[in-house]
């Protein structure tokens, strides 16, 4: 692991810890030549399938996307970076579960939107508006209509 501050490749690893799923490993590491300590995480890598775009256009999954995204959704609400990092995280087991090389971008879309009430409605209203590019306000409220609706049969 290449030193952030020097560039060394030469380090020891402090501490090592699992996160609660055991699925990601944090490292304390500590550069052989400044001195300086850094964190480095590990995932396991798996294949997860190619997503295929409105247009037709195939490009790899890319877990940072969703994320950017659902800060951006997320943005001034009391919705914590762990919590976004869970919701990716269940997005992303659907996605290995799902068992396909390829898979539409609209049906990932349709899990975000599925799951995303229960992470903040506030969220899912902003999402929504992008992800199903209202044309006017009507269809937003026809939106919000049916999130209401649905909470008013979960409760």
């Amino acid at each position: 692991m290449k030193c952030p501050y020097c560039g060394h490749l030469d380090n020891r690893v402090i501490d090592s810890r699992l996160n609660k799923d055991a699925t990601i490993t944090r490292r304390r590491r500590e550069c052989l030549a400044c001195n300086q300590r850094f964190t480095t995480y590990e995932r396991l890598e798996v294949m997860l399938p190619v997503l295929v775009k409105k247009d037709g256009r195939r490009e790899p999954w890319d877990r940072h996307k969703l994320i950017a995204g659902l800060q951006k959704a997320c943005e001034k609400r009391t919705v914590s970076r762990d919590k976004i990092d869970d919701f990716t995280d269940e997005i992303e087991r659907k996605l290995q579960d799902y068992g396909a090389k390829e898979i539409h971008s609209q049906v990932v879309g349709q899990w975000v939107m599925e799951g995303l009430p229960r992470l903040d409605e506030v969220a899912y209203v902003r999402f929504a508006s992008v992800y199903r590019q209202f044309k006017d306000v009507n269809e937003f409220m026809d939106e919000l209509k049916t999130l209401l609706d649905s909470r008013g049969k979960n409760e």
